[in-house]
């Protein structure tokens, strides 16, 4: 879908890795609650408590789930984090635009 419709936004984005990574959150109306963000031409590390969905919007980026090999994500494909782990993500070119789908 290419909005979301009937949500809050929170208006204080969040910013991450000294502007590199770009986000606001977004509440929906049944209280699901999803990030949608930009992450500049960087290698970065996150940490995640909750399982998410990370969707690409537009963009690529390489990604490394803990303890597995390198993929790639480009527009339209999703790729799951677990809880309580982590990813590396590397963007190179153009911004990664996503939505980040908490489980």
């Amino acid at each position: 879908m290419p909005q979301f419709e009937n949500v809050s936004v929170v208006k204080k984005a969040n910013v991450y890795f000294d502007g590199k990574c770009v986000s606001h959150t977004v509440l929906l109306a049944d209280g699901t609650r999803k990030s949608v963000g930009v992450i500049m031409p960087s290698m970065l590390t996150f940490k995640t408590g909750a399982a998410e969905i990370m969707e690409t919007v537009s963009g690529s980026c390489r990604y490394r789930l803990s303890g597995l090999d390198w993929a790639t994500a480009n527009a339209g494909e999703l790729f799951a984090v677990p809880e309580n782990s982590s990813f590396d993500i590397e963007v190179n070119g153009e911004p990664y635009h996503y939505v980040c789908h908490f489980a």
